[in-house]
């Protein structure tokens, strides 16, 4: 494994490999089934994965589809019961992007982690990204959601780009652990954190995670880890330095962090939206993030 992360060109901790996690053949097909339409409809819970599965041809109950996507770390619009689970003695830090515009690079940076399939398993990929640039900082991948791949991650951002100000997680045990907020507190950075049932506030790492598995992962279907991360570092140079993003005038994110000009967001006060209530009562969760487009 050594010898494949200096061929990629990727340090060897971008890497966790203490034995990757299989499935049998059936499992494998519903997961790269759930994956494939959760990533279409992030707001299907398990109840309609099960009537999607079942049109599908793939006779499911709902304690199946629960427990497989808990493996994915998947719950319709909302932090999930695995990647994002609180631990009960961790400390819970305020939510501090509410009203804020992100007007900088390295004003806020956030993270999450989600579920990469292989031909005979699966992998768990975390990212760190700038909000203002939409900038990938630093990724790792791990067979195990525990907090030392993501604490590396961090330690690789911070070493490579400086701290941000601000950095916003969701509540999961990974971003509440010790060793977590021991770096952010060593490097004075202002501690955010979603509240509940706002997942769709992380919305630039959701919509990395959806261009990751549509433009390179789906398409690809590596068979092997090595090719994974082969793969996947030349995504990420693709899609900081080649891909153009209109929400940032068609320029790339490596442009707009170099520059400090062209990005940017806007964080509304959903509490004080009218709209809000509206959206509720639909049973909609709407993003309190709005994209600041250049003029």
């Amino acid at each position: 494994m050594a010898a494949q992360c200096q061929l990629a060109g990727i340090a060897r901790s971008t890497v966790y490999t203490h034995r990757m996690a299989v499935a049998d053949e059936t499992e494998l097909l519903l997961l790269r089934l759930l994956d494939e339409e959760y990533t279409r409809h992030p707001f299907y819970g398990s109840r309609k994965m099960v009537a999607w599965l079942r049109v599908q041809g793939h006779c499911v109950n709902r304690k199946r589809v629960q427990r497989l996507m808990r493996v994915l770390g998947l719950v319709a619009m909302a932090p999930s019961p695995n990647t994002s689970k609180k631990h009960p003695q961790n400390k819970i830090y305020p939510y501090l992007l509410r009203g804020l515009s992100v007007v900088r690079p390295n004003h806020v940076w956030s993270t999450d982690i989600t579920y990469i399939r292989l031909a005979q398993g699966f992998v768990y990929l975390v990212a760190i990204i700038d909000w203002y640039s939409r900038k990938v900082l630093a990724w790792q991948v791990s067979n195990t959601m525990d907090a030392s791949f993501c604490v590396d991650c961090l330690d690789d951002a911070l070493k490579g780009f400086g701290k941000p100000e601000i950095f916003n997680t969701d509540q999961g045990s990974q971003f509440t652990s010790e060793s977590w907020i021991r770096v952010l507190k060593d490097n004075t950075i202002h501690i955010s954190m979603d509240g509940r049932g706002r997942a769709q506030d992380n919305i630039f790492v959701e919509r990395l995670w959806r261009s990751v598995k549509y433009e390179d992962v789906y398409p690809k279907n590596y068979a092997s880890l090595p090719e994974l991360l082969v793969g996947l570092a030349e995504y990420f140079i693709f899609y900081n330095g080649g891909r153009f993003h209109q929400a940032l005038g068609y320029k790339t994110p490596d442009q707009v962090y170099r520059t400090g000009d062209g990005g940017g967001a806007k964080i509304a006060d959903y509490f004080g939206d009218k709209n809000e209530s509206s959206n509720e009562e639909m049973g909609q969760q709407p993003s309190a993030v709005t994209e600041t487009t250049p003029s």
